[in-house]
């Protein structure tokens, strides 16, 4: 019978442990990014999520730029939007509208079962010998085009969709946490000291200063199970209306004033769990190096060109669209390049009820009527050419 082992029944010492994966943090409203593990939230239009990589990252800062002013103020309120539908805190700044005024705009969700696409209608069968033979030309002419899909979407939805012909019920609004900062109730102060910014920048630095640290944001606070994020909207900054001279003068006093408060604000939100939306009239700031300069503080930066206005307003070509949408930057976080989109032609259009963003796709021929046109001046053209040969016979060569 063998002997009793001394060591059975004690726990054997070793120096080798399991490895574990680092626990993120769990926010309602965000998730991680499949490239570089950084925390992400919607902008309230998926198509730009995907643009941006997956969402807007924590801690970054998203510049719009828009002459006319129509339309990033509609992205500015689907960002909002979606804060108030994920609980997430806001924070507003306006020198012209009211905060409380565009917290009353925001666009009303959508129900799960009205935003799910519906599949295409399967082409009713017609009883018309000269439609069905339209549509065999049709067919024929096209049938080996590859089909191009314009739609930009991800395999796995992020965000809501929203209704932008109804405004948010009042209940749902209410039940956000908001912060406001407008300019007209900060009353600027002569100050005697040389400062770089105006008063109303500095003002709105130290407002989300205190806002950041007293709500708990701050990520030296003790870490909390109720940890959330706070959404910054910054409209129209660079207008004469917050007190900076960019757009009214060719030599301005404080042209560095905007880029100094984009320093500030992009520190604060390094170290804290908030994310910032700014708006820009890039129209009234003629100085281009300047606008580079401030496109480069930016994390992410996207342009957009309305056709309101413009010849290509009234372009068939450019029916189905209202503009043009450029990504000027992609931020590259926890990684050494960023992940740039696939397509570089992309237009946004607002229809009825949503405001989305495609790849530019130009049909491959134009309408009937475009076409008559064109066949029209073609015609012209070669009875001027020959009548032009009648007259000069003996030439061999005719030079237009």
């Amino acid at each position: 019978m063998a002997a009793p082992m001394s060591g059975v029944g004690k726990p054997s010492v070793t120096s080798f442990q399991k490895k574990t994966r680092s626990k993120l943090i769990s926010i309602a409203g965000t998730r991680p990014s499949v490239q570089n593990g950084q925390l992400l939230v919607s902008t309230g239009v998926t198509s730009l999520d995907y643009l941006l990589g997956g969402g807007l990252a924590v801690g970054t800062v998203l510049l719009i730029e828009d002459r006319y002013d129509s339309y990033s103020r509609m992205i500015f309120k689907y960002f909002l939007a979606e804060g108030v539908v994920c609980r997430h805190e806001l924070f507003v700044a306006a020198a012209q509208d009211n905060p409380d005024d565009i917290l009353q705009e925001l666009p009303a969700p959508i129900l799960d079962d009205i935003a799910i696409h519906k599949p295409a209608e399967q082409p009713r069968l017609s009883s018309e010998p000269q439609e069905s033979l339209d549509a065999m030309k049709i067919a024929w002419r096209y049938q080996n085009l590859p089909k191009v899909q314009s739609a930009l979407a991800s395999s796995c939805r992020f965000g809501h969709y929203y209704d932008v012909s109804k405004t948010m019920e009042p209940e749902i609004r209410q039940a956000a946490k908001f912060h406001r900062f407008y300019v007209p109730e900060h009353p600027t102060q002569s100050s005697s000291t040389h400062s770089t910014m105006p008063e109303s920048y500095s003002a709105l630095l130290k407002s989300l200063q205190e806002v950041i640290h007293r709500e708990g944001f701050d990520l030296a606070a003790p870490m909390s199970n109720s940890r959330n994020i706070l959404r910054i909207g910054l409209h129209s900054l660079g207008s004469a209306l917050w007190g900076d001279d960019l757009c009214c003068h060719d030599n301005p006093k404080n042209g560095h004033s905007l880029t100094t408060f984009l320093y500030g604000l992009r520190a604060l939100l390094r170290s804290s769990l908030s994310v910032a939306v700014v708006t820009v009239p890039s129209h009234l700031i003629q100085d281009r190096a300047l606008m580079g300069s401030i496109t480069r503080l930016c994390d992410n930066a996207i342009a957009l060109e309305s056709f309101k206005g413009s010849e290509r307003e009234t372009n068939p070509l450019y029916k189905d669209y209202h503009g043009l949408l450029y990504v000027r930057q992609i931020p590259h976080l926890n990684c050494l390049a960023s992940k740039l989109p696939d397509h570089k032609d992309l237009a946004f259009k607002l229809k009825r009820k949503q405001f989305t963003i495609e790849r530019l796709h130009l049909p491959p021929d134009l309408s009937e009527t475009v076409s008559r046109v064109s066949r029209g001046e073609l015609s012209g053209a070669a009875a001027v050419a020959s009548a032009c040969g009648s007259g000069t016979s003996g030439n061999k060569h005719l030079d237009f």
